[in-house]
């Protein structure tokens, strides 16, 4: 069970994982010691999937994003993992999700520029068999973030 403490540790460390655990504790009124024990019980019940890196997008050359809303007829297992596959070895697809409503999949596709959209596309139908796909790019991000809300926790 999650106290008050430990979503606040859960908050900052999102939000920042290189803080040190000194300036953690500090914040969230602990020894270091009893934070880093709170932080490893944490890693280990699961709460704390991983710890990563987040790039700046336009340093590294990618500032575009395109959505792609993909309709299929197929739905078998076996398509689902062929599907998962092609779209696995793409890094230029940075999410996708499995849909309820008029479309099977979104795709989240960060480029260079928007042209370099259909050597992705490409890249995609050479694998596997797809009934439709409708490209949307991204005018301008108005929110973006990795965190999700701590409060929902036990």
């Amino acid at each position: 069970m999650l106290d008050e403490r430990d979503r606040k540790i859960l908050d900052l460390l999102q939000t920042d994982a290189g803080i040190s655990v000194t300036e953690l504790a500090d914040k969230v009124a602990l020894s270091v010691s009893a934070c880093s024990r709170r932080i490893q019980r944490l890693e280990e019940s699961g709460h704390i999937a991983r710890r990563i890196v987040v790039l700046d997008r336009n340093k590294m050359g990618v500032p575009t994003t395109v959505y792609a809303l993909i309709k299929t007829v197929h739905h078998s297992d076996d398509w689902m993992e062929v599907f998962r596959k092609a779209i696995g070895d793409v890094p230029e697809i940075v999410e996708a999700h499995r849909l309820t409503g008029n479309h099977d999949y979104i795709l989240k596709i960060v480029l260079p520029r928007v042209e370099q959209y259909d050597v992705v596309y490409k890249k995609i139908v050479r694998r596997v068999e797809l009934f439709d796909v409708t490209a949307s790019i991204s005018m301008e991000e108005l929110k973006s973030g990795l965190g999700v809300p701590v409060n929902y926790a036990d």
